[in-house]
């Protein structure tokens, strides 16, 4: 597969080719949903409590007599029934943990960035070596390559002042190349790309997965130490 490269006036200057297993990955929608809701589930911190009527303070006596008031008969003002009370079947803390496997993440991740490639909404760029290092001049290159709303700027290599004028333009997320991930792949409308971190996306993510096995060794000491 091969891509266009363009330079910060937006005009295409050459191409690369890249490689079909990173690039060229079929999409998995089943595989990329689940994905991201363990994703967007591991997010979660599950810290929402509340209390019961166990746990709400006060109601220690009967708040009125059980007959003679024509009132209805209540045992505590701590009830789920009174203003003040405990809330029957609320939130409490719990662990929204979702396993997902390497596989499945790194098929999935191949699968949303291949997709974006295929559509052209992935941009990749030379370099991000900026005349006049200003936010003003990011959103300029930015709006050449026609990349405005919603973008993921992958920018290994780039100078560190350029990151930080990058920064404040709301639209644009940043993220080194290790730390790409399918949901905010999924979110980018369009994805900016530097060379340098085409590579190294390919470096990361080409190949099979390959699940590396404890050498007896270390096998051995973990057992010794669970004894």
């Amino acid at each position: 597969m091969r891509l266009n490269v363009r330079n910060l006036r937006g005009n295409v200057v050459r191409t690369v080719d890249v490689r079909d297993d990173v690039f060229g990955v079929a999409m998995n929608r089943t595989l990329v949903h689940q994905v991201v809701v363990g994703q967007l589930a591991n997010a979660r911190q599950g810290t929402a409590a509340t209390k019961t009527r166990a746990q709400a303070s006060g109601g220690g006596a009967k708040p009125r007599p059980q007959k003679g008031t024509g009132a209805s008969r209540q045992g505590s003002i701590r009830s789920p029934l009174w203003r003040g009370g405990g809330r029957a079947f609320g939130p409490h803390p719990r662990s929204y943990r979702h396993k997902t496997t390497r596989r499945a993440k790194r098929g999935a991740f191949k699968a949303v960035l291949s997709d974006k490639a295929g559509n052209g909404l992935l941009i990749v760029v030379e370099n991000l070596e900026l005349s006049e290092v200003k936010t003003r001049e990011m959103a300029a290159v930015l709006e050449r390559l026609d990349a405005e709303d919603r973008v993921l700027l992958v920018a290994d290599g780039a100078d560190s002042q350029v990151l930080r004028a990058t920064r404040n333009i709301p639209s644009v997320k940043m993220l080194p190349a290790v730390l790409l991930n399918t949901l905010d792949v999924l979110r980018a409308r369009k994805i900016v790309m530097t060379l340098e971190a085409l590579r190294k996306v390919e470096e990361t993510w080409a190949g099979p997965f390959i699940r590396h096995k404890k050498s007896e060794a270390v096998a051995h000491a973990e057992t010794e130490e669970a004894a």
